[in-house]
């Protein structure tokens, strides 16, 4: 007997992975920049020996979709934690999942 109470899924989104993109970056550090009409991340990595952190990949989006990806996030570390247990943050007192916003500038 089918479930009447699963959610219809939608038309599956195809995506188109290069093998050059398909290793990722490596990112301990993204600062978070915002104007009305974008928000900008840089994401970056700051290993022992350098003296200065090393932009490795800017994306940049419309507010909306900085908005779509916050949620997407936060649903996803919800799933994992669920799974994989509580995400500590070493030496930070313990964070809501969503900062205040009206800072203007965030830093993750």
């Amino acid at each position: 007997m089918a479930d009447n109470n699963q959610k219809p899924q939608g038309p599956q989104l195809q995506l188109n992975l290069k093998p050059e993109i398909a290793s990722g970056e490596y990112s301990n550090l993204a600062l978070i920049t915002h104007s009305h009409t974008e928000f900008i991340i840089d994401f970056a990595r700051h290993l022992p020996g350098m003296q200065q952190p090393e932009v490795c990949s800017r994306v940049i989006m419309a507010p909306e979709h900085a908005k779509r990806l916050l949620g997407a996030l936060q649903e996803n570390i919800y799933k994992y934690e669920q799974q994989f247990g509580k995400i500590e943050i070493a030496g930070q007192p313990m964070q809501r999942t969503i900062a205040p916003f009206g800072t203007g500038r965030g830093e993750a």
